[in-house]
């Protein structure tokens, strides 16, 4: 794996879809369930994530991110089930804690579409090399420039927590308990903010006297070191996502 990208080197049929499909495919998790807020399109919009996932080799990878998504998601789930304004059928009791159909059924609906998101934007980030996602986008009109922001946005949480993980060393190193109970860890962390940030502001420097050495102000077209990778059925699957949106907005018309 790359050591600065959550990209997840692994040789699979979604490594070789094109980049800005898998962008296409986020605008379609979307939207689809907007159009269609059915709890059968959002499940099998959310299971068909998953599916892809595995087949990209890479389910393992955004499993612990989908478990803390969904967790936090879990509250919401509780929340609407217990406070929702609609609630009027019971589905069950905890104590003195009544949960309704109605608040436990929207609080799903929430969830389903978050994790039809979450999961697009997974596939995205854990099969697609930033770089190629960039040049790819480059090459169809977006602006040099911001295609190294956008490079480097994909890059700033693992970076940081390579970075955090060197502080903490150090740290360590230097003595600080960073291991036990919560108020221990609590401690150690507050000594690791300082730093971080610093850090932080350190690789934003380095990325502004990037864009001068690299040449990004220079007047004139911008031409490219590499020819574009090859990839598998690029059209095909383009208008095949593009048909599955137009079939959801001809559905809600229609509803």
């Amino acid at each position: 794996m790359n050591s600065i990208s959550l990209y997840t080197e692994r040789d699979s049929i979604i490594h070789h879809i094109h980049p800005t499909n898998k962008v296409i495919y986020i605008f379609a998790s979307i939207l689809v369930p907007i159009l269609l807020p059915s709890f059968a399109v959002l499940l099998g919009g959310a299971l068909f994530g998953l599916i892809l996932l595995l087949i990209g080799k890479v389910f393992k990878r955004a499993l612990p991110m989908i478990g803390f998504v969904f967790l936090i998601l879990l509250t919401v789930i509780i929340i609407q089930g217990l406070f929702h304004p609609t609630n009027s059928v019971l589905v069950f009791t905890i104590g003195p804690a009544a949960f309704y159909q109605e608040g436990l059924l929207y609080g799903l609906t929430i969830t389903l579409r978050v994790m039809n998101i979450v999961g697009a934007f997974l596939i995205l980030v854990l099969t697609t090399k930033p770089s190629d996602l960039v040049d790819s986008l480059v090459r169809r009109g977006l602006s040099p420039r911001f295609g190294y922001v956008l490079n480097s946005v994909f890059q700033i949480l693992p970076q940081m927590m390579v970075s955090m993980k060197t502080i903490m060393d150090a740290q360590r190193s230097r003595g600080l308990e960073t291991e036990g109970g919560l108020r221990v860890r609590i401690k150690a962390f507050l000594p690791l903010i300082g730093p971080v940030v610093l850090n932080a502001l350190t690789h934003v420097k380095e990325r502004a006297m990037a864009l001068e050495v690299r040449g990004f102000h220079a007047e004139g077209k911008k031409t490219f070191l590499y020819e574009e990778k090859s990839y598998i059925a690029t059209k095909p699957i383009q208008w095949g996502i593009w048909a599955v949106i137009g079939l959801a907005v001809i559905g809600r018309l229609m509803g």
